[in-house]
């Protein structure tokens, strides 16, 4: 209902209003209870612990605070940049107040000790390089979509579109190729597909999942994406704060291996596609198409929308260029000709492992990948006469404004971690749990810890920047302080996990997103797309994660998975039969 058609219905509503009022301050106040109850919980524990164990004697309990400060507050008030900066000054008070809390310097001491927490991220080269980054890589996005790159691309796809099934592989296989954003993945695929999913008896319900579960997974695996720079950023800081001697690629591309849940649901969205098999709630939206005459949802009376044609070598000269511009960087800084020349093979995994490795100015390769994309966009979209002139600073504008917002939770996430470090929050847990987990039984518990924060809070990247500063510290102390398995999976599994809980929440930005765009109703969405979701998770837990962490290669554990992906769905799933 629009906004005026509520003031007309409001005074025939007032107690509807009143009683969803009520509902909302009493699940206001739950949320707050039991974030109150976890925050003084976990403290208390803490501390008490922290005493019996003298684990004091390296850091205090209270150290534990920022870290959990800021879970709490995303999951109260799902804002991370304001729960990072809250928890963040707390830390910054945490340093000084204790010593002395009744003398005000110790208090100024702590809004010193807050500001240099965010001076020190601002003075790092290797900061600055990856924050230079993200706005040009959100601008070539933006040039892309002006110049009809992407639409261009859907135009191909749909013109060797000829059923229902296809329609839908059409679908994911765009999922695909948008790999360079999650948002544009969104917002493209869904918008465009929708057509032609809607001329092939497609669900709404359907096509939100296929947009929502290729948009994020893609993104966050690519080499190349507008998450990398995020990625590699944590993963370098927290390499050199525990000397693992690692670049941020290095780790990034270990970790590939172990992102159970991403690759098992690219791996569902293809199979349950080819199998033309589907249960639960999106059985039954699939089921109730074909009744319904071309939409699955409660937007019925929305027109079809045309495709916008375009050029596709607007999109995958730049994205190609990009690729082959960082992949190349890489190569060369890495020593790859060298290793060549002594019989490395570059069909090699270990080979470009080792070459990626060795690079030691990849932030500097990544923002001139970045900038040579973009302006290779540019060129495109004016050499093809699709992008005019003045269209260019439209782009550039959104695409810096695109990227204010993870560049900010970026600053904030690395102030925390300095935060973090000066307190000793990650030598005050290793000493706590060190000798009480199992090194095989960490990973797969970082999994659920992650999904349940991304899920609380709605945000993956959020989730990421707590739990890696604080939790890879401690798997590092499992390994014995080396660079071992439960390491490398930890890795995985936070931003897996984050993913996870991301795709499911539904005050998640992607989800909501993907909701918009696909014109399908949100409540919809989430309860169509959640039974895949945890069946893919629970299968990347269970059959990949807790295997690997005992010793099972991963390559077993992603084979493992799929085929019991394909299983479940051939067991479970069902056909629908329909004239398409």
């Amino acid at each position: 209902m629009t906004r005026w058609g509520r003031r007309i219905a409001g005074d025939t509503t007032t107690n509807g209003q009143i009683r969803h009022e009520d509902a909302l301050k009493a699940d206001g106040t739950a949320r707050i209870a039991v974030a109150v109850t976890v925050f003084a919980g976990v403290c208390a524990l803490a501390a008490w612990s922290g005493r019996a164990d003298n684990a004091e004697t390296h850091a205090a309990w209270y150290s534990i605070a920022p870290p959990l400060l800021a879970i709490v507050l995303a999951f109260l008030t799902r804002h991370v940049m304001l729960s990072l900066g809250v928890a963040i000054l707390v830390g910054g008070f945490l340093s000084a107040v204790p010593q002395a809390p009744a003398s005000g310097h110790a208090w100024t001491q702590g809004v010193v000790a807050t500001a240099s927490y965010l001076t020190t991220t601002l003075s790092s080269g290797t900061n600055l390089l990856i924050l230079s980054f993200i706005p040009p890589i959100f601008t070539l996005v933006e040039i892309v979509v002006a110049s009809g790159g992407f639409a261009g691309i859907v135009v191909w796809l749909l013109r060797r579109v000829r059923s229902r099934q296809s329609a839908q592989l059409a679908t994911a296989t765009m999922g695909l190729l948008c790999f360079i954003d999650d948002y544009a993945n969104a917002i493209i695929v869904g918008s465009m597909m929708q057509p032609i999913t809607d001329r092939f008896r497609t669900s709404r319900a359907k096509l939100a999942f296929l947009v929502d579960a290729t948009s994020a997974p893609v993104s966050g695996l690519a080499v190349v994406s507008t998450w990398i720079a995020y990625e590699v950023g944590l993963f370098a800081d927290v390499s050199v704060h525990l000397g693992m001697g690692k670049t941020g690629y290095a780790m990034f591309f270990d970790a590939l291996s172990y992102r159970f849940y991403c690759l098992l649901m690219l791996v569902f969205v293809f199979a349950h596609v080819l199998t033309g098999r589907d249960f639960g709630p999106m059985r039954t939206a699939e089921r109730r198409m074909p009744a319904e005459g071309g939409v699955g949802t409660a937007d019925t009376e929305q027109a079809v929308q045309p495709l916008v044609a375009g050029r596709a070598l607007n999109a995958l000269l730049p994205l190609g260029g990009l690729v082959a511009f960082h992949i190349t960087g890489l190569w060369i800084d890495g020593a790859g000709p060298a290793r060549l020349a002594d019989g490395g093979s570059p069909l090699s995994w270990d080979y470009w492992r080792e070459v990626i490795s060795a690079s030691e100015h990849s932030h500097f390769i990544l923002m001139c990948a970045a900038l040579f994309g973009m302006v290779l966009a540019a060129l495109c979209g004016r050499l093809s006469g699709s992008l005019a002139p003045s269209a260019l600073p439209g782009c550039v504008v959104r695409g810096v404004r695109r990227a204010l917002l993870p560049s900010i939770v970026l600053v904030l996430a690395w102030s925390l971690k300095h935060c973090c470090q000066h307190l000793g929050t990650g030598d005050f847990l290793t000493g706590l749990l060190a000798g009480r987990i199992p090194p095989h039984w960490f990973a797969p518990l970082l999994f659920l810890v992650a999904s349940l924060t991304s899920f609380a809070t709605g945000t993956s990247w959020g989730t990421m920047a707590i739990l890696i500063p604080t939790a890879i510290p401690i798997a590092f102390a499992l390994d014995g302080n080396a660079y071992g398995l439960t390491t490398t999976i930890s890795l995985g599994a936070i931003l897996d996990g984050a993913i996870f809980g991301d795709h499911c929440s539904p005050i998640s930005d992607t989800t909501i997103i993907s909701s918009v765009a696909s014109s399908c109703d949100l409540v919809e969405h989430v309860r169509t797309q959640l039974p895949y979701s945890l069946a893919v998770a629970a299968i990347a837990l269970v059959v990949a994660y807790i295997p690997c962490s005992l010793g099972l290669a991963s390559t077993w554990g992603l084979t493992l998975g799929a085929a019991t992906v394909l299983l479940v769905l051939l067991i479970v799933g069902r056909r629908i039969h329909c004239a398409e």
